[in-house]
């Protein structure tokens, strides 16, 4: 049984193990734990979930709460997927901050996911990476 709940203290280390545990991982600095603290101390939204008190799952997202919700992190440990606990997260997350749209970018091992559960393509995306400069 899983249990979902608010979790807005939720410890670097546990949030560095399930990101390691999934595909996230390879694409966050999980080697660096003080970036890592200010990623779960930074967020508005930590939504978890747990099997039997291990964290399996957490949806992290920055939200203004009422026009958008960024949903930055879902993870979930390759073990626990296929299940239906991102889908999960992604409604509680959703539910958090109902009027709020929720926006996110797909890591590539998920991008055919998302248009399964309902989400919409948005052809638009443009960001900049810490490495980046404006020209």
């Amino acid at each position: 049984m899983i249990k979902y709940q608010v979790e807005p203290n939720l410890s670097a280390i546990e949030f560095k193990q399930v990101l390691e545990e999934s595909t996230l991982g390879e694409r966050r600095p999980v080697d660096e734990m003080h970036r890592l603290e200010k990623m779960v101390a930074n967020a508005d939204i930590i939504i978890t979930a747990r099997k039997e008190g291990k964290l399996v799952g957490v949806s992290r997202s920055i939200s203004d709460l009422t026009y958008c919700t960024y949903l930055s992190d879902l993870a979930v440990s390759k073990d626990c997927q296929h299940q239906g606990i991102g889908k999960k997260l992604i409604d509680l997350t959703q539910e958090y901050a109902p009027q709020a749209t929720l926006i996110l970018l797909a890591a590539p091992a998920a991008v055919d996911y998302y248009p399964k559960i309902g989400m919409r393509h948005h052809p638009y995306c443009h960001y900049l990476k810490e490495a980046d400069k404006l020209k």
